[in-house]
């Protein structure tokens, strides 16, 4: 049993949608972001609940009960499904990233940089999802909807490339990290990481084993409490605890320190 299929369940408030048809959304995107990996992890769960919520903002809710399952929260409207994929998609990269259990707790000086990995990481399912719905659709006749998922990513996407660009981080990783290093340790959210969203999704989209990096993550009692270069050296340890590469970790500290 490992995340690429691992049973889904799914609670909460769905408005109008049908239940056959999200379980057909959520599964082809985390087709469309496992399949072609190898998630090596020893902490998978056993279990992915997703469940909808009227408000609020997409997590990952850290439980106790039942342990073994991973706990997704989104907020999406009826038949909304690239925000479906969208969501689901960030908060799998968390998943993958060892971040769902209870005692998961985020924050730290390197929160940022999960945050951003993760966003990458749905970026670039929905570019496959779109890829495969366009030659396989999960509804009948429907493959047309594959350009909606691509233009809702590119939406997704040019705010990030858009703050990239104002922020040079395309000149200069390392100088743009020096200069933003004590806003991004105290704003551990999605939001004061965007310019690093599309230099890491570049990278994964040139190399996806690099992908495969992010189940080594967090395998350790700080987590992203750690100052980067200390958390960059707990990675790599990791990852060749589990038997990945470590190319990842080792390329984010080549452009980052």
């Amino acid at each position: 049993m490992t995340m690429i299929n691992a049973p889904l369940e799914f609670t909460g408030n769905w408005r109008n949608s049908n239940l056959a048809d999200i379980t057909a959304v959520v599964s082809r995107m985390r087709e469309a972001c496992l399949s072609d990996l190898i998630i090596r992890s020893d902490q998978q769960p056993e279990r992915i609940r997703v469940d909808d919520h009227e408000s609020g903002s997409p997590a990952i809710w850290l439980h106790s009960e039942p342990a073994t399952t991973a706990w997704i929260i989104v907020d999406v409207g009826t038949r909304d499904w690239c925000k479906l994929a969208y969501q689901f998609g960030h908060e799998l990269g968390h998943v993958v990233a060892n971040s769902w259990s209870r005692t998961s707790h985020p924050g730290g000086p390197s929160q940022w940089l999960e945050e951003a990995l993760v966003e990458a990481f749905a970026l670039r399912g929905l570019r496959r999802l779109a890829n495969g719905w366009r030659v396989r659709p999960p509804f009948p006749n429907d493959s047309q909807y594959a350009a909606a998922i691509l233009q809702y990513r590119d939406h997704m996407l040019q705010p990030d490339l858009k703050i990239a660009q104002d922020q040079q981080i395309a000149i200069d990783m390392r100088k743009w990290f020096r200069a933003e290093r004590e806003n991004l340790a105290s704003h551990p959210g999605v939001d004061v990481a965007r310019a690093a969203v599309p230099a890491v999704l570049a990278l994964y989209e040139e190399n996806a084993q690099l992908v495969e990096d992010l189940s080594a993550m967090n395998r350790w009692a700080e987590r992203t409490h750690l100052e980067l270069e200390v958390y960059l050296e707990r990675w790599e340890a990791s990852c060749l605890n589990v038997g990945s590469t470590g190319n990842l970790p080792r390329k984010l500290r080549s452009l980052l320190i």
